[in-house]
This record gives C-alpha cells, sequence and structure tokens, in this order.
C-alpha cells in the first residue's frame, strides 16, 4: 500500500491510498489481482494515514490473504503491532525485493488517482 499527498495543496490536504493485492515470490510481483482505493481531506497524522489505509484495504476485492506492507515512512514508523491494531489485517514494514516493487506499484496508483482528483 502507498499514500499519496500528505502535504497541504491550496490550503487543503487530499490523502489518496491504494491498498495493491499482488501474488510475489521473494524476488518479484507475480500478478496484481485487485486493487482498493480511499481518500481523506484529514490533516497528515498517524490516525488518520492508518484509517485512509484501512479504508483502501477494505476496498479491495478480496481480503488479503497476506500482511499488508507499507514503507516505514507511511505510518511514521510506529511499530508493526500499532500500525496492525488499526488496519485489521497483519501488517508488517517491506523486507524482500517483491515486497518493494508492490508497494511501488501502489505508489504509481495513488499517484494517478490523486492526480484524478485534483
Amino acid at each position: 500500500m502507498d499514500i499519496s499527498g500528505r502535504h497541504e495543496e491550496s490550503g487543503e490536504y487530499l490523502m489518496v491510498a491504494a491498498a495493491v493485492h499482488a501474488s510475489v515470490d521473494t524476488t518479484r510481483l507475480e500478478s496484481v489481482e485487485g486493487m482498493g482505493f480511499a481518500t481523506s481531506r484529514n490533516p497528515p497524522a498517524f490516525e488518520h494515514a492508518a484509517e485512509v489505509v484501512a479504508d483502501a484495504v477494505a476496498e479491495l476485492p478480496e481480503p488479503p490473504e497476506g500482511p499488508v506492507v507499507a514503507e516505514r515512512g507511511e505510518f511514521y514508523e510506529e511499530p508493526e503491532l500499532r500500525v496492525e491494531q488499526f488496519l485489521g489485517p497483519s501488517f508488517k514494514y517491506v523486507e524482500s525485493i517483491a515486497e518493494r516493487e508492490t508497494v511501488q506499484a501502489a505508489h504509481h496508483a495513488a499517484y494517478a488517482a490523486r492526480k484524478l482528483f485534483l
């Protein structure tokens, strides 16, 4: 997952979260099974970021079988257990190349979706 737009523009915030449900092996993203999106106009804070991500994950066509994965900065480097309490499904920070590629796909999706809202 990834969030785009955690900065103020013209006196407003618009965070767009993209959740990517993907099949991966240890070295690459194999296929994208679906995507979920959510938006928030709340100012960036841990609770708001976790809420918009939980909403995006809930919009996936099917619940994830594995953990939700993100870069540490998305949740202000909060401990994984604290993030997981907000999201519901299991959560972890990026560890493998495939996870990094999946987060990169979510980044592109969130950025593109945000541009549609502006």
